[in-house]
């Protein structure tokens, strides 16, 4: 008798694709007449490429959170409340790091199950940081006197400066998204450039180009760079032997005002294709993935990064990570939510783009904010017209 097979894609980084090939064995050696093959596509094709034109051609699908609103709107994943157990979905719904199951959660439905958690997060090199004789810096000011020095690496490619421009807006009084009729207050958003302009005039430009990966690739292989205030966390640095210098991560410094940082929460969830033929064995998988035994343990010890709150919280997940998830647990449940209508992913795609032209080259701080305002309302009040799949 042939076996069944399900098509899966993720992303290609160890975090998002490992542990899923060691799930695919295993779930494979339970259920022999089930193979799954998952593919992978880099981290810049996992925001780039519209999944509502994977679908069709994969069983499951690892998603972000803002795709969620174009998923109600084309039906193209299962909404899961429909077909997995209330109690399991309860279940995921109290042990959620930070918002990370509730991000999936759009128009009445579920539509994915978070099986990855993260938000920007500070890291550094411990071991040079104590043989230079520097304390890890724990307030914005720290890192502005470290950054002087040239010691600072960061994320700066046009969606992490987004994000950081979210965060700065925070900070400042206000969150960005309150209202329809622009991204932020005009207030606060030059604030948040004012800030942002400052600390990343001190900046190597190279990082203009490196994304969180990158970063924490340069910071883990060299001694160029001490510390990194804020980039999506990766708990494979933290482990012995993944790289050639161990990471360590912590919380998000305080500002000026007394306030944490607050991050922007990231992650990926599992959502199952409504076109699959197999939707039964796709949705057994995702059960299997998602739950809080595998999380905390096989999950891990392949090198993921769980979902579920258990996991993050697990003795064994933190010895073999140097407490990355329960440091982390803090900053994780104070990140901010974006938005996640139908059309929401065209202003992301487009809108850290004139921030990194006035980031590097300069400018009016205010267009940077008109043509901010000008990507949000089109994504708002233009695309159903333009693009009827939205």
């Amino acid at each position: 008798m042939p076996k069944i097979v399900v098509n899966g894609i993720t992303w290609g980084h160890s975090r998002g694709i490992t542990p899923l090939f060691a799930a695919a064995q295993r779930f494979s050696e339970i259920y022999p007449e089930i193979e799954f093959i998952w593919k992978k596509r880099s981290l810049q094709e996992f925001a780039d490429y519209p999944i509502e034109k994977l679908v069709t051609h994969y069983d499951l699908l690892v998603i972000d959170h803002p795709w969620v609103g174009t998923a109600a709107a084309t039906l193209g994943v299962l909404p899961l409340d429909q077909y997995i157990s209330k109690h399991y979905l309860a279940d995921q719904a109290a042990h959620s790091v930070g918002a990370s199951h509730s991000s999936y959660f759009y128009g009445g439905h579920q539509w994915a199950l978070a099986i990855d958690a993260a938000s920007p997060a500070a890291s550094y090199r411990a071991d040079l940081l104590e043989r230079e004789g520097i304390a890890v810096p724990e307030t914005w000011e720290d890192v502005l006197a470290l950054a002087r020095l040239g010691k600072v690496a960061v994320p700066a490619i046009p969606i992490d400066l987004l994000m950081n421009f979210y965060t700065f807006c925070i900070v400042h009084g206000n969150a960005p998204f309150k209202t329809e009729d622009e991204v932020i207050d005009r207030a606060t958003g030059l604030k948040a450039l004012e800030t942002m302009r400052e600390f990343y005039a001190l900046i190597d430009k190279k990082m203009y180009s490196y994304n969180p990966i990158a970063v924490a690739e340069l910071m883990s292989s060299e001694d160029d760079y001490l510390y990194c205030p804020f980039a999506y966390s990766y708990s494979n640095y933290a482990r012995k032997g993944y790289s050639e210098f161990r990471l360590k991560y912590g919380d998000l410094v305080t500002f000026a005002n007394g306030q944490k940082l607050r991050g922007t929460i990231g992650g990926t969830g599992l959502a199952v294709s409504a076109y699959s033929s197999h939707r039964e064995e796709a949705l057994l998988f995702a059960e299997m993935v998602a739950s809080s035994d595998f999380q905390a343990q096989f999950y891990v010890q392949n090198g993921g990064q769980p979902g579920h709150r258990l996991a993050w919280l697990d003795e064994d997940a933190n010895y073999i990570t140097d407490n990355f998830f329960r440091d982390l647990l803090p900053s994780m449940d104070n990140a901010f939510l974006r938005p996640r209508y139908s059309g929401h992913l065209y202003f992301q795609d487009r809108a850290g783009v004139p921030l990194q032209d006035f980031l590097q080259y300069g400018g009016d701080a205010g267009k940077v904010l008109d043509t901010m305002n000008n990507l949000y309302q089109h994504s708002l009040y233009d695309l159903p017209a333009l693009n009827p799949s939205l």
